[in-house]
């Protein structure tokens, strides 16, 4: 099922949440509305679900047929919530069945949907448990049986992964995308988390203030953010500020505290203009490395497990942060040893200045 959303605001009092927001959203594609607390992404999700009053302006269309004005039983969605929402003296049998007996289905119809529910989220036997007898993340696949068992059209998730441990939390969203893939379902997806939106999206949205900042795949969001906001929101860049003194085919010279750096060709910022550098920790190298050349010493070393990450204090004092892949073969360097450090021109995104 196609979603379509067209200039759709929603204001609460003096607050807009939801800012002249267009969406084509489309069918059997697990989209991700991603971005800080606040941003207006489970505003927009629950304007989808039909939890709220119509907006104030603007279309949602499901396939062809306008629904924003529909209470959300006429929508044919199915929803998941952050904290589960279970009842706890109902069993997990009771629990995925409650919305199949509010339709008044025939007996049959629900057990033959109640083993189907369980089958899919891999809780078969638990029928018969209560949801305080269950983990975290048996607990999430209850509340997703739940929702999968009315057949909807669309699939909506709200943070629902936000309360389980990391380890779990992994596991769940690769059940969640499995889940997705086979059924071919309309999934919209909320997440303050970036690496649950890269790893499980078909494409994302990046939220702000209301506002959509960037929709694209998960790696073009990543290597080619358009903006300061999505550069620094996605992942972790080194954000240093220039001035652009010259711009040609092969790129362009930017004015920075590290100096003049190079980068690669840019429509977006012309000569003399103000502009922001992104540059990926990965893409920086210890020694030479490319045409962008500096000098510094380890302010601060970080041990992530796969990467060590180092903040190196460059001359100017702007701190450049370097990951190295290979901790395994690398020797930690102690803080305060001087260093050369550098990256490539094409490793240097250039985005307008803010």
């Amino acid at each position: 099922m196609k979603i379509s959303l067209q200039g759709v605001v929603k204001r609460f009092g003096a607050t807009i949440a939801v800012d002249r927001t267009h969406l084509e959203i489309a069918d059997g594609e697990l989209f991700t509305l991603l971005g800080p607390s606040g941003c207006g992404k489970t505003t927009l999700l629950r304007l989808i679900a039909g939890f709220y009053s119509p907006p104030d302006e603007g279309t949602i269309h499901f396939g062809e047929r306008r629904v924003e004005r529909l209470p959300p039983y006429e929508r044919n969605i199915g929803m998941v919530f952050q904290n589960y929402a279970l009842w706890p003296h109902m069993t997990v049998g009771a629990n995925i069945t409650y919305g199949l007996r509010l339709r008044k289905l025939s007996a049959d119809e629900i057990a033959g949907r109640l083993e189907r529910g369980l089958r899919q989220v891999n809780l078969v036997g638990l029928a018969e448990r209560f949801p305080g007898q269950l983990s975290g993340g048996q607990q999430q696949r209850v509340a997703l049986a739940r929702a999968l068992v009315l057949n909807p059209d669309i699939l909506l998730l709200d943070e629902p992964l936000s309360n389980l441990d990391a380890k779990i939390r992994v596991q769940v969203r690769a059940e969640i995308r499995r889940l997705q893939q086979e059924l071919r379902i309309t999934t919209v997806y909320v997440t303050h988390d970036q690496e649950e939106a890269l790893s499980l999206s078909d494409r994302v949205a990046v939220m702000r203030d209301g506002r959509i900042q960037q929709v694209a795949t998960p790696r073009e969001l990543y290597e080619r953010p358009v903006n300061r906001f999505v550069a620094d929101f996605v992942g972790t860049n080194n954000l240093i500020p220039g001035v652009c003194t010259e711009q040609g085919r092969g790129g362009v010279i930017v004015d920075t505290p590290l100096g003049p750096v190079q980068a690669g060709p840019v429509d977006a910022v012309g000569a003399g203009e103000r502009c922001v550098l992104a540059v990926r920790p990965e893409n920086v190298v210890l020694g030479s490395g490319g045409e962008n050349a500096f000098s510094g010493r380890i302010a601060f070393a970080s041990y992530l497990g796969d990467t060590l990450r180092y903040d190196v204090e460059t001359e100017s004092g702007l701190v450049i942060k370097v990951d190295v892949r290979d901790s395994w073969h690398h020797r930690l360097l102690p803080v305060g040893e001087p260093l050369q450090l550098g990256f490539p021109a094409s490793a240097v995104l250039t985005l307008p200045d803010e």
